[in-house]
């Protein structure tokens, strides 16, 4: 029972490290897996290499939609109006990456998939 310590440890982990060389591209049904994969192993997923490799991937899939928002924002186009700050939960994201139907979660990266977490929960008004 120490999902909910490992849900906040991971969101921190996932959102607070360096890109590396982590470009976002990885599939949305890869991630889950891994996630999936460290969840199972409750406090012992904290030593896992897969552990940092998710962390890279959410924190360039993060950066990644940054600099596209930046973009849009410069043109006068944003496609979503986050507040200054705004991180979701490591709950709300694996919430979001499930809502992709199973057969089509291969084909969708983690940038397209943090883009649209964004637009859908930050709409502009």
């Amino acid at each position: 029972m120490h999902r909910p310590i490992l849900s906040s440890a991971l969101l921190a982990l996932l959102l607070s490290a360096p890109a590396a060389a982590n470009t976002g591209e990885m599939s949305v049904a890869t991630f889950l897996s891994k996630a999936d994969g460290l969840r199972a192993k409750g406090l012992m997923a904290l030593g896992s290499p897969d552990m940092k490799l998710l962390r890279a991937e959410g924190q360039a899939a993060g950066m990644a939609y940054g600099v596209r928002l930046q973009q849009e924002r410069a043109a006068g186009k944003p496609s979503s109006c986050p507040p200054k700050g705004a991180r979701p939960s490591s709950n709300e994201v694996l919430s979001h990456l499930r809502t992709y139907p199973a057969e089509k979660r291969g084909a969708i990266n983690m940038k397209a998939a943090m883009a649209d977490y964004f637009i859908k929960n930050y709409p502009c008004r």
